[in-house]
Order: C-alpha cells, then structure tokens, then sequence
C-alpha cells in the first residue's frame, strides 16, 4: 500500500543535527500512556532543543483516537503523513488527509480520531512534551 511506503520512509528516517545524525530506525515506539491503540515515538526531545519544542512521530491504529484532551501550556501542532481522520480543534471538525498541517494553541480542548486506515502524523509541542 502507498501509505505503507511514505510512513515507512518516515519510520526509518533521519534526524540531522550540526554535531550528528540519529536514525530513527533506532528510537523506539512507547505505547501513549492514556489512549490505547495511539504510539509515540520522541524524535527530538527537550534535552535536544533547549527545552524549546519537541517533536514526536505518532501512529493512530484504524479507528482508535486520542481523546478529548488539553494542554494548558504548549502549543502543539499536527502535520498528517498518511491516513485519514478527523480532529476536534476547540469544537472545529477538521478533516485529517496527507499534507494537513495544524496548530492547536495552548488550552484548547482537541482530539483526534483515526479512520479505517489508520492515521500518521507528526506532532510538534513548543514548550516539549518531553
């Protein structure tokens, strides 16, 4: 399946820094510690960054969601790689396809619900998740 292929490549993609490059083949999954069928894995982390921003790579299981949450202090956002969905962003139902990008401000209510194929995104949190 295409969806395969692009996840994939991002699965077992690089980051690139001025003083290395990290595999992500390397970084595991964590299961999310609320919301079952939804893994993480913690790509750039706060000790990466300053404590600035982190940047995960999430995988939602077909039909699963990460529920109804927020985050008094970051800004998060959500760029979809492949899949389809649907996000709940302070009431507003946005449609998740490949090449959506959004940005969830601090305090707002929001969650995120797979469809049949599931769902892959990458999320970024300014202040980090981690």
């Amino acid at each position: 399946m295409e969806h395969e292929k692009t996840f994939e490549q991002f699965n077992k993609g690089k980051l690139c820094l001025a003083s290395d490059t990290r595999s992500f083949s390397n970084i595991p999954w964590s299961k999310h510690p609320v919301f079952d069928g939804v893994e993480l894995k913690h790509i750039v982390t706060s000790a990466d960054t300053g404590n600035r921003f982190s940047y995960h790579l999430v995988k939602i299981a077909p039909n699963k969601k990460i529920g109804l949450h927020i985050h008094k202090t970051q800004l998060e956002t959500h760029e979809v790689i492949e899949g389809k969905g649907v996000c709940l962003n302070d009431s507003r139902e946005i449609p998740y396809e490949p090449g959506v990008l959004t940005i969830l401000e601090a305090g707002s209510e929001h969650e995120v619900t797979a469809g049949e194929s599931g769902l892959y995104l990458f999320a970024k949190f300014i202040p980090p998740l981690c």
